[in-house]
């Protein structure tokens, strides 16, 4: 007889039959009824094969939308088509609908490309897809889009003076529609071209002190830091590498071998195709043994105290105003035009072997962009020269 209503609701599984009790409605569509709950199934024969067809589980699927997925499936048969196959195809192809709109695709950009970036990048760039993108053209089914969306989105955002994000947040979005072409959901890039109409962002120049006697007062007034360890040996060991701020803060304690003395930062952080290699001089080696008391079972060197995460480069920031440099004289960046001016300028050292060391593009006589590993013997040497230089300013007391 056919299942109606009431018995469906009121029928509880025996415990007879381990696979579940099986009650029929006829043409094929039983319940299958279990500890686990109640299961709607077809059986039908297929190319001569038994098969069985899931039509969902009650009660979030009805009798009435059994009865309707039971009768759907046999007209499948009747064309000769396999209903599990349509099934598959059928969810195979609302999935890719789903995910055609721009917000799903450069989700899953953002999701599958994360590792390519750093931590503190990653979360910038999905602040901006969240506040800046998504709500505009997150919705628009991504085939869609064309330049002037595209254009529209990029103007509002120079609006408000966000010039340099702007021209960042594009080439962002240019790398989810390659995405898009490639899985075959979008047949062009609509920001081809749109970066050359922007406005150009002002370059910027991060407060820097490159005067040796002021560098030596710096230096003390470091030394004299009295907050916390940790906050004070990144302090310390910022003006030995001149890296960049952010990248101190994350440095790990397995990217750091000091028995070797380097510092290996991995491609992942450098968003370049190699990592690069910082030597560490004989004071750098110091400063991190010493921390490494403190933070040498956790994964930062300069940990935060908040578990698991690395210091902010604000601390550095937040230090320097507490020693009395303000973000008009000094900030965390100024390290590396410290550096840069002094070593060329005051010390004499090769302008190759300095911006090897800054983690710039160095290219040779014929346009190749140098390996970042490479020169690292000299690089040492100049490393020890530089540190051995900012003790003498250290220790100049007049």
């Amino acid at each position: 007889m056919p299942l109606n209503d009431t018995f469906i609701r009121q029928t509880k599984y025996s415990g007879k039959n381990a696979a579940g009790d099986k009650h029929s409605d006829g043409g094929g569509l039983y319940l299958l009824v279990k500890t686990s709950g109640k299961y709607w199934r077809m059986n039908y024969r297929f190319l001569g094969k038994q098969k069985t067809l899931a039509l969902g589980v009650y009660p979030a699927v009805s009798l009435k939308a059994a009865r309707e997925g039971r009768d759907k499936a046999r007209t499948l048969l009747a064309e000769g088509k396999d209903p599990n196959e349509q099934k598959q195809d059928d969810f195979k192809e609302a999935k890719r609908a789903a995910s055609a709109v721009f917000e799903s695709i450069s989700r899953d950009w953002m999701s599958s490309t994360a590792s390519q970036r750093s931590e503190e990048t990653h979360k910038r760039v999905v602040s901006w897809f969240e506040r800046d993108v998504l709500p505009i053209i997150g919705q628009q089914p991504i085939s869609s889009l064309r330049p002037r969306d595209i254009l529209d989105l990029m103007n509002r955002m120079q609006a408000r003076g966000a010039i340099e994000s702007a021209h960042r947040v594009l080439g962002y979005i240019s790398k989810v529609f390659r995405m898009a072409m490639v899985a075959e959901l979008a047949d062009i890039d609509p920001t081809v071209g749109i970066g050359d109409v922007l406005k150009k962002p002002t370059p910027r120049h991060f407060p820097a002190i490159t005067e040796p006697k002021k560098v030596g007062e710096l230096l003390r007034a470091i030394y004299s830091f009295e907050g916390q360890a940790v906050t004070r040996a990144a302090l310390k060991f910022a003006p030995l590498v001149f890296q960049r701020p952010h990248m101190v803060c994350q440095a790990e304690w397995a990217e750091i071998d000091l028995d070797i003395a380097e510092w290996k930062i991995p491609p992942q952080k450098m968003k370049m195709e190699n990592g690069h290699i910082v030597p560490l001089s004989r004071q750098a080696v110091e400063i991190l043994r010493d921390v490494e008391k403190i933070t040498g079972n956790r994964r930062y060197v300069f940990a935060s105290l908040r578990p698991g995460r690395p210091m902010s480069e604000n601390t550095i920031n937040a230090a320097l105003r507490t020693l009395g440099y303000d973000g008009d004289t000094m900030v965390g960046h100024g390290f590396r035009a410290m550096a840069r001016t002094i070593l060329d300028e005051v010390l004499g050292e090769r302008v190759d072997l300095i911006e090897h060391q800054l983690a710039h593009m160095v290219k040779d006589v014929n346009g190749r962009a140098y390996n970042r590993t490479a020169h690292l013997p000299a690089r040492r040497e100049m490393m020890q020269r530089w540190a051995d230089y900012l003790d003498s300013l250290l220790n100049v007391t007049n």
